[in-house]
């Protein structure tokens, strides 16, 4: 079986530049994370937690300004100022093209239904969706219901080694190929996927791609542009925000695209896809979740003064190639202790692909529920999670019940190695007394 290629999403990590991590300066910044009684937060997945300048930041909108924008007073324009630097933010965060790709609202999930309804409309000679078998039900469902408007559904599957290969993806890309809907990673098991090469499958035959990045925002840089995508959907508050979820699309798609708009809102993004008035306290929240990738790729510029001084998407990359090699460390221990505690886990579990996954493990200790470890490891003051994670069809393709699915620890930068030895204890624990 080939390997992965290393694309843009997945590079070999740099040996030893996880050592140098500041993980105590991070999680000083995190208020919950230094509260008693030192709960361990390995449920990441389900949403992380938030900095203080994010907290900061919604507290000055609620207190200062907790009005509608688009009035002419001081304080609503004042909310029209924090949308646009938000915009502006995210656009940095993915490198957008122009911050008018970038839409505001609820969740990723709305969003994925809002495109499927539009595609749902322009199908024609073009019918085909390709949907994945690894991917979270949202970015599936949706597209599924299209079948009632004619829409053909194509499977591109997982191979038993956790991931997706685009060997795999090509003989289901045709000229009737309408999209290609998938995961950059696997918010179950943690798999990254070669998106990169499956968006040169798709466009080779006209097809678009539409990506769900949710999972992968809090763990490594997006680049739309890198990765040619055509859409691509995220939700803030697993990037250390509060709820929300934004959408980028390239603008001459979004241009076309046929939304629900009062007549009164101009036929243009971003404003035609924002139906309605989106949360702006959480928008403010977005935008200083930004704030601390960046200042954490600042901080760790030493005395380059040229990568103090640089742009802020030059930050962002600092940060996310430190992130992405200190938690390539939280992934290797991870492992270690699910191997020494006997646990089965699921998707990649070689040491030596680390640089395929993040730190989104997803297992099973023989002979004890997935329900029963989580609630011992709940006693020990240790969040982990256990079920179907959203994506029953992958625990089908695992050989796993849809109802009692497996365990799932995910972790994130602020995480650290003493926190997975205690993790590895407390299993081991359970593993001798259940």
């Amino acid at each position: 079986m080939e390997a992965q290629s290393q694309g843009v999403l997945n590079p070999e990590l740099p040996s030893g530049f996880d050592a140098g991590f500041p993980v105590e300066t991070v999680r000083a910044g995190f208020p919950a994370l230094t509260r008693p009684p030192g709960f361990v937060f390995f449920d990441n997945a389900a949403g992380a937690q938030v900095p203080q300048i994010v907290l900061d930041a919604v507290n000055h909108h609620l207190l200062e300004c907790n009005v509608q924008r688009g009035g002419r007073y001081p304080k609503s324009r004042e909310v029209d100022e924090t949308i646009l630097r938000a915009r502006q933010s995210v656009a940095d965060l993915v490198n957008a093209r122009d911050p008018s790709e970038i839409a505001f609202g609820m969740n990723a999930t709305s969003f994925i239904r809002l495109v499927s309804l539009v595609i749902g409309q322009t199908l024609d000679t073009r019918n085909e969706i390709v949907v994945t078998d690894m991917d979270h039900e949202a970015n599936i469902a949706t597209w599924l219901a299209l079948e009632r408007n004619g829409a053909s559904i194509l499977w591109w599957k997982m191979r038993d080694d956790g991931n997706l290969h685009v060997d795999d993806l090509v003989p289901l890309v045709s000229s009737k190929t309408r999209l290609v809907a998938c995961t950059l990673t696997s918010n179950a098991i943690g798999s990254i996927v070669d998106v990169e090469a499956a968006a040169r499958v798709a466009h080779s035959s006209g097809a678009e791609i539409f990506l769900d990045s949710v999972h992968y925002g809090p763990h490594g840089l997006i680049d739309v542009q890198a990765l040619d995508c055509d859409y691509l959907v995220c939700s803030g508050y697993k990037i250390f925000s509060p709820h929300m979820g934004f959408l980028w699309g390239r603008r001459e798609l979004l241009e076309m695209l046929p939304t629900f708009r009062e007549d009164f809102i101009p036929d243009e993004p971003p404003g035609k896809i924002e139906a309605g008035t989106f949360i702006y306290e959480n928008v403010a929240g977005m935008d200083a979740a930004v704030c601390h990738l960046e200042t954490l790729g600042r901080s760790m510029a030493g005395n380059d003064a040229t990568m103090k001084l640089g742009s802020r998407r030059s930050a962002l990359e600092h940060a996310f190639a430190a992130i992405r090699a200190y938690e390539g460390s939280l992934s290797r221990e991870m492992l270690r202790v699910l191997s020494d505690c006997g646990a089965i886990v699921y998707g990649i579990a070689d040491r030596g692909r680390i640089s395929e996954r993040v730190p989104t493990l997803c297992f099973s200790l023989p002979n004890v529920s997935p329900a029963r470890v989580t609630e011992e490891l709940a006693r020990q003051n240790i969040g982990v999670r256990d079920g179907h994670m959203y994506a029953p069809r992958l625990m089908n393709r695992l050989g796993l019940s849809q109802e009692s699915g497996a365990v799932r620890a995910s972790l994130v930068h602020y995480n650290t190695l003493d926190e997975v030895c205690r993790f590895g204890s407390a299993l081991a624990e359970i593993k001798e007394t259940c």
